[in-house]
């Protein structure tokens, strides 16, 4: 049951990038950078799921650090600025700290497989 549920998870992390790609929500350097960070951590939780060695364990740990650190960073500091790319209206641009923060509980589990296939 719990492959099934990585597997779900990997495939909705996945989509959700294509998806955002196809309709054109990357449209600056900080969300193209995003994107590319994005699909970098994506392999890495591929590579956990289906047990497929790719690179070496530093490569992995360094993608652990830099993505969570990223991930952290874009929450607290670029979410606001880039709401209009991620089709947000005016008045939700200026989301609390506490609710940005409880945005990174979604990419939990993409950090914690990281990490699993790092260390």
């Amino acid at each position: 049951m719990a492959d099934f549920l990585w597997l779900m998870y990997l495939g909705f992390m996945g989509t959700t990038a294509i998806w955002f790609l196809i309709k054109g929500k990357y449209k600056n350097n900080v969300t193209r950078l995003d994107f590319v960070i994005s699909i970098i951590t994506w392999f890495g939780l591929f590579g956990y799921v289906t047990g497929t060695e790719m690179l070496t364990p530093i490569v992995w740990k360094l993608v652990f650090i830099l993505g969570l650190l990223w991930d952290i960073l874009f929450t607290i500091f670029f979410t606001d600025r880039f709401a209009g790319d991620f089709g947000l209206e005016e008045e939700d641009k200026e989301m609390p700290l506490g609710a940005k923060l409880s945005g990174l509980l979604f990419v939990f589990p993409l950090y914690f497989g990281i990490f699993q296939y790092a260390f």
